[in-house]
């Protein structure tokens, strides 16, 4: 039995590993720390099962810190991400410019003018001086980061529609750029 429980929490473990690391967005992490704290039960279960005190009070110690990763991002995170979509949906609502929570940027998938994903937003340059957005990096292809390839939007070819960004251009023929030489 304890050696069934073992390969539960194996599995348990290494599944909230893949949903950490992901980088999904919040929901996706705040699960993958469920999970986590899951494997730390099953975990704690096979060191009493099997007398390994280290084992017990390790994944015990886990269990809190996965459960403040669970408030941390399913709780807290989820309450400041709901926060800035009530935002931009008032400012839409209200005259002047419609705002946008800036977070958006870098979670945001990018589709394009049929409404279809063409990308993901993973980051964007603002001036320093002005706080003018100057371009946004978007990620297409490869699997969770391996293989991807980087672009360049001009903010000006960019439109905010709810929860995504629209890609007023040509992806395709978008300047590609290198994971560690963008623009300055």
């Amino acid at each position: 039995m304890d050696d069934s429980i073992s390969w539960v929490a194996t599995a348990l473990t290494v599944t909230a590993a893949l949903m950490t690391a992901s980088n999904l967005g919040s929901r996706i992490t705040g699960y993958g720390f469920a999970v986590f704290a899951l494997g730390s039960v099953a975990w704690i279960t096979t060191g009493v099962m099997t007398s390994q005190p280290a084992l017990t009070w390790t994944n015990g110690v886990l269990l809190l810190l996965n459960l403040f990763g669970v408030w941390r991002w399913l709780g807290r995170q989820a309450k400041i991400e709901e926060g800035g979509r009530i935002a931009q949906h008032h400012s839409e609502e209200t005259p002047g410019e419609a705002l946008f929570p800036a977070s958006m940027l870098c979670r945001a998938p990018i589709v394009d003018g049929q409404g279809r994903k063409i990308a993901q937003g993973v980051d964007a340059m603002i001036g320093g001086a002005s706080g003018r957005i100057a371009y946004l990096v978007a990620s297409d292809g490869g699997l969770t980061g391996v293989g991807e390839t980087l672009r360049r939007i001009d903010w000006p070819d960019v439109g905010i529609d709810d929860e995504n960004i629209r890609c007023c251009r040509d992806f395709g023929q978008l300047r590609e750029i290198a994971k560690d030489e963008w623009p300055g």
